[in-house]
């Protein structure tokens, strides 16, 4: 199911201060997906707990995930994981 969740993690110089300040990951996601199946995605795919999803619009069209984590979880391991740093 996270596969038709998740397209692809969002890469850019605000997405790498959000980790590092404030145990952040964003994520470009499907347009039919709901906060509740990124964060059910996200647990699932990196073994970890979720705080706090927000989604927002880009002007392209396409839906951005913000994934706050909880504190005992980090998303700097995650974006290392992923590549993004």
């Amino acid at each position: 199911m996270a596969e038709n969740v998740i397209n692809y993690p969002h890469l850019s110089e605000k997405s790498v201060e959000m980790v590092d300040e404030q145990n952040t990951l964003i994520f470009m996601v499907e347009d039919h997906s709901t906060k509740p199946m990124i964060e059910d995605a996200v647990e699932s795919m990196f073994d970890v707990d979720v705080a706090n999803v927000n989604t927002q619009r880009t002007q392209s069209g396409e839906k951005k995930a913000y994934v706050k984590l909880t504190p005992d979880h980090e998303a700097l391991d995650i974006a290392t994981e992923l590549g993004m740093l």
